[in-house]
């Protein structure tokens, strides 16, 4: 059974830092891609980044590149989401997903239970 669990989302100030986690168990951690999306509400869900665990190659959306850095820790089983200089549009329900290496396109398969961040002064 594929579970993902995502943790360290909070309350913080805009310009901060913030690092989530995606802990994972259930499946061969090596042998899947790791994305995380977040949806803010009234919005619809949105893509983020993936990371291909073996290798570490990653991919972001356009509109999230360079604020955003997705990492992982083999032994761990994680996959990270560092977020810095978090603005209040930032603030959303963040969310990890799974799926096989040989899988492509929109669609991912197994999706945590997801973290809310929230960005105030």
């Amino acid at each position: 059974q594929v579970v993902l669990v995502e943790s360290g989302g909070g309350l913080v100030q805009p310009g901060d830092s913030l690092r989530l986690s995606c802990t994972t168990s259930g499946f061969t951690f090596s042998s899947y891609a790791v994305a995380w999306f977040r949806q803010a509400p009234g919005k619809e869900r949105e893509y983020i980044g993936h990371i291909i665990t073996h290798g570490g190659g990653t991919t972001y959306a356009d509109s999230m590149k360079g604020r955003f850095i997705i990492s992982r820790d083999m032994p761990k089983k994680t996959a990270y989401l560092q977020m810095n200089t978090l603005k209040p549009e930032d603030t959303a329900v963040y969310y990890c997903a799974a799926r096989p290496n040989w899988k492509s396109g929109p669609q991912w398969d197994n999706w945590g239970q997801g973290t809310q961040v929230t960005v105030s002064s």
